[in-house]
């Protein structure tokens, strides 16, 4: 026992690993315990048992294993760890509890596996039992099969992943051991339930028997699709949604997640994939040439058994496919054929897709070997062909199959036509475009007329089957002139097909497998994702739509709808509809009459052909005005025409008569239904009179009316060929003017180039001028629709003739084809059309391609040409290359049969001489645009070939596989490419060439598709590999393509694919995922490609407006919809957009540059905050080099591959210098036309061009700086700002240039530097030039100095940064520079500061040498001499600075905000430049202290009155003020540089927009309060505002007053308008009472005016009336509520007294406003525990004093309500329980206070409270305050002093503490405050002295003298000066010192001396004012300042540097001074003031 007593006492997971089994048994069922009790799955307690839990199942002994077992359970089910455990824990569960007896055991063990499956570990543990079935022990090898079985039923299909068991199962069949047998046979009727017949396929194979027994077992199955019963810990949710489904009785969509299961599985995915190529046999080539038939066989029937493999690996079968083609194109034996058949159908079903490159070779050969009779053979072959069908598109071996069609054999016709038909089954509407159907329609139309009944059947089977497929309306336009009859028969056989996708063609998405081929089983859904894949493709409806249009027209039958003008795009002239007039018959002489004379009066057909002139003129006025009236179907057209070419008919002499003639023809084509059979009539004719100079125009009107009629393609080529049979040459030109024109008006579709060309060249060979010049235009106006292609027509003509079609062509470059106006019915422009084609976006852009005419180059490719590229000597095989080469030069455009050579040429790719493969990359370039589109049928067979080349180690290689795949996408378009897996396949391969390219191209095609195949998602996984790739480039690459890949596939499936990835893996790759999210583009909005349609080179027009011509429909715009909130912080609305971008020249479209058409700069959300945050955080390098590295370039370039085109980025970092030069010509074009994108990517571009800056190509750096300073012109215009990493990258590299020899560049830099001052502040910039000043560069130095002086000059010392003082001091180093240049730039610098700032200058610059200092003396001296100088030059030498800021000032758009200061600034800036410039005189030479600088000529000059000589300002040395006190800078509160900055030179323009806020213009005061906003919502540009608010809310509650009398009432104004109003000045208010410093400036007499337009507001019933007007209210209320909280609480509560005085004394007023304002008054009652202590008491009981003399008692208790006086009493109760006896030392204000029955009532309630309490009498009530405080304590007192003293220390109450320290020391004469006073400074002890003189002063009442400003007493009742003067740097309207520290103290003590407050809060009036008795019991309204304060609005030009001299005046008036002097100049100063006044009086 006394071991058991040891192993007790260990810890649990000790005992746990005991080898005695008893503590391991105790050790389970405590931890199983434990693990019960532990509530929280992170709990550290779970890590502990990590490591232990394998061996609680592998226990070696049985009993203690079960509790082991039972314990690891809940472990698992429990710990958040628990997954760590997975691999080791099943795998013992697999080999020690499977194999154990117990049944209780294996339960547990099964429930852990599940258990683990549902914590997310599913694929681990079926890894683990899979491994199990390998086990020799069988009842291991059961256990997991029934594990297996049981986590499928209850997960289901899609957590359990059955390719794996299935491929197991066949051999649990093949066991020994029956229970393995029987639990397979249930695992695979479990399998069977989840996913149908695709399990079929993979058990062919087993016993019968066993393949019996489950075939009966899975009859008995239910039909339903089943649903899991367990959800993994994820999905759980899910399921509680599940159980209440079922509860609420019905699974409606329970399933609906799950369902969808069964034909997600394809038997042919669960297969395993057979290689076979390596199992041929050795001589199969050999055998297969054999002469001998059997030798043939055989190898046919080793063929044949290898591909019955259901499913082959991919791999090379070119050579396979060759072969037997060849067998079955020329073998005689025919049972070979069909052998051979069957082989391909094999190969075909088992590579599937795979199978798709080679389909385009062996289609036409299977097609032409129908002429078989034999049906074996037909039926070999017709499976053979189905299966090919399904691994292709219809479209790429559309070409092969209508080439077959018009083979003689009636066969081939005949199977051609059904194998069209079962072709068509599969297509959906999507699938089968018109542009594939047009053809097919056309050839089977010719097979309905076919001699051979076969062939007619076959064909009205394929066109029922289209009709079926996309529906009468698309196949309609086709069948125009089919007989009834044979319509009939076509409809029959529609009604008969069955689809494979169901009825509703267009819309099964789901894939239903297709009918098996005869004999197999696997072959499957192919097609079936191949026809959902393009059901994706965004469309606007099945195709059927577009003739739908056509019905808004009139009914006009001659002139069928031609969509899509643009481009033609959509149906083109569809040749169904016009046939009917081409059979109109001719009708004879006779009839014509008789039909004529029906329709016109007599005397008009007899007069036609008299002799005399007039009567035939009178005839065919009478002719003319018949026409006109007869309705169009009456009109018979060829009847009038004959008529009027009935003799004289064209050969009319009078030209008058022949005008009329002409204008009757047009007037018939117009109006009536007019074919073609008369057209013939009358086109000779017409052409005879073209060239006529009287009669030409109208024949060109009648030209085209019937060109119109009759469609102009027939038109034009009538009219061509007439005119070019004929001699006349002025005919002949005349023509080709007209039809340059109508092409223009009707657009290029259907026009038949290769007739033009040849008339063309006939033309250019006239020896008449005129003709070539007229062949020469329309030369060019065809060039706009066909491109550079037609070019290549005309190489072999005459030198001199060639510069002219070029110079032509030159002309039209950059040009977009017009919308054509003409031949379309007008409503089918819409855009219906262009999405109808979606799908195949290249249609209407090849059409003129298709024209051209090819040459058939197969028979150039012959076997020995195929042999020599083969051959095994290289030169030889260049030798064949070189004759490729010229084949295809020499043919320019070819047809897509092209024979053997893609094979030969793919051999190439892989040529161990790298020279050649280039070399064969540049034919396949060749190849490519030699072949246009059609080249698409070589894409898998040779495209795919071209990307693994891109994986080659040698640089240029893979460049030169770039351009082709490049020139190839450019032909095909991406769709090619993307479907299939091919691309996934190139992808997989792990090599990071390959990879990094292939990832390259695929990020910059991708954001340019409209849609994408499906099989995109395939390239997913392996695009995750990359992301972790062991190459950095690999991972960049892979990171860049994420967004675009997410772009088409959506979030939500990228991360869903992240499910195979390992977790660490998933982890990583989803952040990246998150990262794209937001980085990612929006789609294209037209199709990528419709920009390179030649019709589509309309500009990347920003928003066009919807009325815009056709070309919206393909306009290139990439970018996608504004998204609303950008909209908003752009302050732009899209309105104002589409304006810019109506109309813009782009680049043009045509075939080499196709891809420049789109916008240069791609706008990518938040792209550039992402970019800022990146380099933060240090992800990326910062922009800091003394020359720019190579990683810095590359990363520039990664940066910029995702928002710049990439052929501009080829261009930017192009190693040839002209190359940027071309970049920076496109950067200038599209400036204006992008500017979005251009701010967008502004970093980048700045980035970019200070690399530029490192070139040493002059020309370069000239284009960089032009370029430059347009842009910041634009920027300034678009009044953006530079963000700091802007500028911080951008400006020191610029300032390296500004020290170039070349004065030009210099002179440019300094421009630049100019402009740049408008967007980014003058005070940042100046630390970036101050650094320049250090250069080594003296060019550099001297142009830096300069500029700095200019900076001070244009924007004063603030610029100065970080103090004035240490710029001037390094400023004047440079005095002393070596360099004369430098020298002087130093001494004009300073002197320049001289001017603006005087002698403190010298102060400034600290100590200079002698020499340094004489030499600046004597410079200032000479610069005073004349002193106007420097002001004009100013004015002269910077008028670029003030461009294009007025223009904008009122523009509400804001850049991101970066300093709303420097936009202020700019503001003044105009203003005073623009008034020097008025003003004829300059400014003085500055000599006055800046301070003082009132410019009195000014200001009376501005008036225009006549003008007073008075003294000088510069007279008065105002310095003397100064002496007494001159002292160090003090140290008190250092006023931050940027905070000075800001207020001296914002000052007058905050005051210039606050006076527009008043402004009757609802929108001028939008815009103002707009821009106010824009300063408050910036914490750091808020303080700007300080100082204004009183004169901000006046005007506020102005405009409130002018809304709610005025606009209100005005009928005509939209109250959108108002409610806009109304939002802008509630959301201006609520920012400003946010901030608590400017809303404590508010006074009482403006907070009182506010409260009433607030309160008036809320009760406004008009606005409750509006739509949006209870949301005005609501922010009103909101607003009100902020105003009683954030304002000065002294202030608010003064200001809500005298409120409710007057609204109860208003007999007008509402008692509802009176109980509003009480319900504020409460509402401060119920804050003021909080604030009481900053309240200032005394003037709160004065209000109330004077509020309770207005309304006695009595008075009160008459009014309606009792609400006054109890609000009242309440008020007073509170304050009363808040004070105690204290609140009676209040009453300071009051005078004669016994008689205020305020007192009377105080002393009430006090002594009430004191009852209540017991603890004193009356008399000490009384005395209470006083009582109290002497009895206190020393202790008590120090605190007292310490608090007062510390008041007076404070900026804000020093006031206050000066005077609670005079009542202190008046109470406590023997009080010792020197101990205090001690520490301090001499300055504050005799501040202090000083102070309290003063209040005794006050307190006398001494020297009290009337205001002698004329300002009413009630003004200064609340102190509010009048402030008449502007705003300063130093003191403001509110007395708030903001000045530059050097003078704050200065001005507090000469503020002090005259007696003025130094408070902020000026609202608190000084005590003088208050000892006058108040006449008026009211406070000031702030009305009385309104007058001043618009009058100071209008004089702020120069202002914003003087003083605010009248507060002093109204202040001081008062007080007697101490300085004599002082008094005395500013008596002066006042004098002048008064003049002013009284002038302008």
């Amino acid at each position: 026992m006394g071991d058991d007593s040891e192993w007790m006492k260990l810890p649990v997971d000790q005992k746990c690993e005991h080898k005695l089994w008893k503590a391991r048994l105790s050790g389970y069922e405590e931890a199983l315990k434990i693990f019960q009790k532990i509530k929280d799955e992170k709990s550290p307690e779970w890590s502990k048992f990590l490591g232990l839990i394998k061996k609680f199942v592998t226990d070696s002994n049985a009993v203690v294993q079960l509790k082991g077992l039972e314990a690891a359970l809940v472990y698992v089910e429990n710990a958040h760890v628990a997954g760590k455990t997975t691999g080791e824990v099943v795998s013992g569960v697999v080999s020690k509890v499977f194999n154990q007896p117990k049944a209780k055991a294996k339960e547990l063990g099964i429930e852990i596996c599940l258990m683990y499956i549902e914590i997310e570990k599913g694929e681990a543990v079926q890894e683990e039992l899979l491994k199990g079935l390998d086990n020799k022990n069988p009842k291991i090898v059961v256990a997991c099969i029934e594990t297996l079985r049981k986590a499928l039923s209850e997960f289901g299909s899609k957590i359990i992943l059955l390719k794996p068991i299935i491929k197991v199962l066949p051999k649990l069949f093949e066991s020994r051991e029956k229970a393995v047998r029987d639990e397979a046979k249930l695992i695979a009727v479990e399998i069977y339930r989840w996913i149908r017949d695709a399990l079929r396929p993979p058990l062919q194979n087993i016993n019968s028997v066993q393949l019996k027994e489950l075939e009966e077992e899975w009859v008995k199955l239910p039909t339903g699709a089943p649903k899991p019963s367990r959800f993994l810990r994820s999905q759980q949710e899910l399921e509680a949604k599940l159980e209440q489904q079922q509860s609420a009785g019905g699974d409606a969509e329970g399933g609906g997640d799950d369902g969808d299961e069964v034909p997600q599985i394809d038997a042919y995915e669960l297969l395993e994939a057979v290689e076979i190529l390596s199992k041929l046999p050795k001589d199969f080539y050999d055998k297969i040439e054999a002469k001998k038939w059997q030798e043939r066989k055989e190898a046919l029937e080793a063929v044949e058994v290898l591909v019955k493999n259901p499913k082959l690996e991919a791999g090379d079968y070119a050579d396979l496919v060759k072969a037997l083609k060849k067998v079955v194109g020329k073998d005689t034996n025919v049972m070979l054929v069909a052998l051979a058949a069957k082989c391909l159908t094999g190969l075909a079903v088992g590579l599937r897709k795979k199978f798709g490159q080679y389909a385009g070779h062996v289609v036409p050969t299977i097609l032409e070997k129908f002429k078989e009779k034999k049906p074996q053979v037909v039926q070999a072959l017709q499976e053979a062909i189905d299966a090919i069908f399904l691994t292709t598109t219809l479209q790429n071996i559309s070409e092969d199959v209508l080439a077959v069609m018009d083979n003689k054999n009636p066969t081939i016709k005949q199977q051609t036509s059904l194998f069209i038909a079962r072709s068509f089954r599969h297509c959906t509407a999507s699938t089968l475009p018109k542009s594939l159907l047009k053809p097919f329609c056309a050839a089977l139309l010719k097979h309905i007329n076919d001699s051979a009944p076969e062939v007619r059947d076959a064909a009205f089977e394929a066109l029922g089957t289209a009709l079926k497929v996309v529906g009468e309306k698309a196949v309609n336009p086709f069948l125009a002139d089919v007989d009834k009859l044979k319509l009939d028969k076509i409809k029959e056989c529609s009604e008969k097909v069955e689809l494979v996708h169901g009825k509703k063609a267009g819309l099964a998405a789901d894939k239903k497998e297709f009918k098996p081929a005869p004999g197999r089983t696997a072959a499957s859904g192919a097609a079936g994702d191949k026809d959902t894949k393009d059901i994706s493709a965004p469309k606007p409806g099945p195709s059927k739509k577009a003739p739908a249009t056509k019905a808004g027209g009139p009914p006009k039958k001659g002139k069928p709808a031609v969509s899509g003008g643009a481009g033609g795009t959509g149906t083109k002239n569809k040749k169904g509809l016009e046939t009917k007039e081409i059979v109109e018959p001719e009708l004879s002489i006779e009839v014509c009459e008789e039909k004529a004379s029906a329709v016109l009066p007599a005397t008009c057909i007899q007069l036609l052909d008299s002799s005399n002139w007039k009567e035939r003129l009178a005839c065919m006025e009478e002719f003319q005005k018949a026409v006109e009236l007869m309705d169009r179907t009456e009109m018979p057209c060829q009847a009038l025409v004959r008529m009027l070419a009935k003799k004289p008919g064209w050969k009319e002499t009078n030209f008058q008569v022949m005008q009329m003639k002409l204008h009757i023809v047009a007037l018939i084509a117009q109006k009536g239904n007019f074919s073609k059979t008369s057209a013939q009539i009358v086109l000779d004719g017409l052409v005879d009179k073209i060239g006529d100079v009287k009669c030409g125009n109208n024949a060109k009107e009648a030209m085209t009316a019937i060109a119109e009629a009759c469609m102009l393609p027939w038109t034009a080529e009538q009219v061509m060929s007439m005119a070019f049979s004929q001699k006349n040459p002025k005919n002949q030109s005349e023509t080709l003017n007209w039809l340059s024109n109508a092409i223009k008006e009707f657009g290029f579709s259907g026009l038949n180039v290769k007739a033009f060309i040849s008339n063309v060249k006939t033309a250019l060979a006239a020896t008449n001028p005129a003709v070539r010049t007229s062949a020469i235009t329309l030369l060019g106006v065809m060039y706009l629709y066909v491109g550079p292609s037609l070019r290549m027509f005309f190489e072999d003509e005459k030198p001199a003739l060639l510069s002219q079609i070029d110079a032509e062509f030159e002309k039209m470059q950059g040009q977009s084809p017009p919308a054509p106006t003409r031949g379309i019915s007008k409503h089918s422009i819409s855009g219906t059309d262009e999405g109808e084609d979606g799908d195949e976006p290249d249609e209407g852009g090849n059409d003129v391609v298709d024209l051209l005419p090819r040459t058939e180059i197969s028979d150039k490719i012959t076997s020995e040409l195929v042999s020599k590229i083969g051959d095994k000597n290289w030169k030889i095989r260049k030798e064949g290359l070189d004759e490729v080469a010229g084949i295809i030069n020499e043919a320019k455009f070819i047809q897509p049969n092209i024979g053997e050579l893609p094979t030969a040429l793919k051999g190439r790719l892989n040529d161990s001489n790298k020279i050649l493969v280039q070399q064969t990359l540049n034919i396949l370039q060749q190849l490519a645009v030699a072949m246009g589109p059609n080249i698409k049928q070589h894409v898998k067979n040779l495209g795919i070939p071209i990307i693994t080349v891109l994986g080659d180690s040698k640089n240029n290689v893979r460049a030169a596989a770039l351009a082709t795949v490049n020139a190839w996408a450019e032909q095909t378009g991406m769709k090619e490419w993307l479907e299939g897996e091919d691309l996934s396949e190139e992808l997989k391969k792990e090599n990071p060439f390959l990879r990094q390219e292939l990832l390259g191209w695929l990020a910059e095609k991708l954001p340019s598709l409209r849609s994408t195949p499906t099989d995109l998602i395939l390239c997913v996984p392996h695009l995750y590999s990359c992301l972790e790739d062991r190459n950095g480039d690999v991972r960049k690459k892979a990171q860049d393509a994420l967004p675009f890949f997410m772009m088409h596939l959506g979030y939500e499936k990228m991360a869903k694919a992240t499910g195979k990835l390992k977790p660490t893996s998933k982890d990583q790759v989803l952040a990246m995922l998150e990262k794209a999210k937001a980085n990612m583009p929006a789609k294209p909005a037209a199709s990528a490609k419709a920009a390179s349609k030649p019709m589509g080179g309309s500009a990347p027009a920003k928003f066009q407006p919807a009325s815009a011509p056709v070309e919206d429909s393909v306009s290139s715009t990439v970018e996608p919809k504004p998204d609303p909130k950008k909209a908003k912080a752009l302050g732009v609305s899209s309105k104002a957009k589409s304006a810019q971008g109506k109309k813009v020249p782009s680049k043009t479209s045509l075939k080499e540059d196709e891809d420049k058409s789109g916008p240069i700069f791609i706008v990518v959300p938040n792209g550039k905050e992402q970019r800022m945050k990146d380099e933060k955080g240090l992800k990326v390098l910062k922009w800091n080099f003394t020359t720019p590295r190579d990683e810095y370039i590359e990363q520039l370039k990664t940066q910029m591959s995702s928002c710049v085109a990439k052929w501009l980025q080829d261009e930017m970092f192009h190693s040839d210098f002209q190359h940027h030069n071309k970049a920076l010509a496109v950067m200038v074009d599209h400036l204006e036309s992008e500017k979005e994108g251009v701010i967008g990517c502004l970093d980048l571009i700045l980035k970019w061009l200070t690399l530029r800056f490192f070139d040493t190509n002059t020309s370069v750096l000239m284009k960089a700086l032009e370029y430059l300073k347009l842009l910041f012109t634009l920027l300034s215009e678009e009044e953006y700002h530079l963000t700091e990493n802007e500028a911080s990258s951008f400006i020191p590299y610029l300032i390296l240039k500004v020290g170039e020899p070349k004065d030009v560049i210099r002179k440019d830099v300094r421009a630049i530097l100019n402009r740049m001052c408008l967007v980014y502040p003058a005070s940042k910039m100046f630390p970036f030039i101050m650094e320049g000043t250090k250069s080594k560069n003296s060019k550099q130095r001297a142009e830096c100095l300069e500029e700095l002086g200019c900076l001070v000059e244009s924007y004063g010392m603030n610029v100065c940064q970080p103090t004035p003082g240490k710029a001037l001091k390094e400023i004047a180093i440079h005095i002393g520079d070596r360099d004369n240049a430098v020298r002087n730039a130093a001494l004009n610098t300073i002197v320049t500061v001289y001017n603006v700032h005087g002698d403190q200058v010298f102060k400034l610059i600290g100590t200079l040498s002698e020499k340094d200092m004489s030499m600046l003396e004597e410079r200032i001296k000479r610069s005073a001499k004349r002193p106007s100088a420097a002001p004009i030059k100013q004015v002269e030498e910077r008028p670029q600075r003030t461009q294009s800021i007025n223009s904008n000032a009122n523009m509400l758009r804001k850049g991101p905000a970066e300093d709303m200061s420097s936009k202020l600034k700019i503001m003044y800036r105009t203003y005073r430049i623009q008034a020097r410039s008025m003003s004829g005189h300059p400014e003085a030479a500055q000599m006055v202290r800046r301070e003082f600088q009132l410019d009195l000529d000014e200001i009376e000059n501005d008036n225009g009155t006549v003008r007073c000589e008075m003294p000088e300002l510069v007279q008065h040395k105002l310095d003397d003020i100064f002496e007494p006190v001159l002292i160090p800078e003090p140290k008190i509160r250092a006023v931050s540089p940027h905070f000075d900055d800001m207020h001296s030179n914002t000052a007058s323009t905050i005051n210039f927009i606050i006076s527009q806020v008043a402004s009757g213009d609802i929108n001028t005061s939008i815009q103002a309060l707009t821009q106010i906003d824009e300063v408050l919502r910036q914490e750091d540009k808020a303080e700007a505002m300080s100082g204004h608010i009183d004169q901000f809310l006046i005007a506020t509650f102005m405009q409130l007053r002018l809304i709610y009398n005025t606009h209100m009432a005005d009928e005509k104004l939209e109250k959108d308008e108002i409610i806009k109003l109304y939002s802008c000045i509630i959301g201006n208010m609520i920012s400003l009472f946010q901030i608590e410093s400017l809303a404590r400036e508010a006074s009482t007499g403006v907070l009182k005016d506010l409260m009433h337009g607030l309160i008036t507001l809320m009760l406004d019933s008009r606005i409750e009336d509006l739509e949006e007007g209870q949301q005005v209210i609501r922010s009103v209320n909101l607003l009100v509520v902020k105003v009683l909280e954030k304002s000065d609480q002294t202030n608010i509560l003064s200001a809500l007294l005298v409120l409710l005085q007057d609204s109860l004394l208003a007999t007008a007023s509402s008692p509802k406003f009176s109980e509003l304002v009480m319900k504020c008054l409460w509402r401060m009652v119920r804050l003021l525990p909080d604030t009481i202590n900053s309240i200032n008491l005394d003037r709160i009981l004065l209000d109330i004093h004077i509020f309770m003399k207005v309304f006695p008692k009595e008075k009160l208790k008459q009014c309606k309500s009792e609400f006054p006086i109890r609000t009242l009493k309440t008020l007073l109760h509170t304050l009363c329980k808040l004070k105690g006896p204290k609140i009676l030392d209040h009453l300071t204000m009051i005078d004669n206070k016994n008689e205020s029955e305020l007192e009377a009532h105080l002393c009430r309630m006090m002594k009430h409270s004191m009852d209540q309490t017991g603890s004193k009498s009356d008399k000490e009530t009384e005395k209470g305050a006083s009582r109290i405080d002497e009895k206190s304590s020393k202790a008590k007192v120090n605190d007292f002093l310490a608090e007062i003293f510390k008041k007076i220390g404070s900026k804000e109450n020093t006031k206050e503490g000066l005077a609670e320290l005079y009542e202190y020391k008046k109470k406590y004469s023997d009080a010792d405050i020197e101990p205090f006073l001690k520490n301090s400074s001499q300055f504050f002890q005799s501040y202090v002295e000083r102070g309290l003189r003063v209040i005794e002063m006050e307190r006398e009442g001494k020297g009290r003298i009337p205001s002698s400003t004329g300002i009413s007493p009630q003004t200064e009742v609340t102190c509010m000066s009048a402030p008449t003067s502007t705003v300063s740097s130093i003191g403001n309207t509110n007395g708030e010192e903001v000045g530059p520290s050097v003078y704050l103290e200065r001005l507090k003590i000469l503020r002090q001396r005259c007696g003025l407050d130094n408070t902020k809060q000026d609202d608190r009036p000084p005590l003088t004012s208050l000892l006058s008795k108040p006449a008026v019991p009211t406070v000031a309204s702030s009305t009385d300042m309104l007058h001043s304060k618009l009058s100071q609005l209008r004089e702020s030009r120069e202002q914003h540097q003087h003083l605010d001299l009248d507060s002093h005046q109204t202040h001081s008036s008062g007080t007697t001074t101490t300085s004599s002097s002082s008094t005395a100049n500013i008596d002066d100063l006042k004098k002048r003031l008064e003049r002013i006044k009284s002038s302008r009086k």
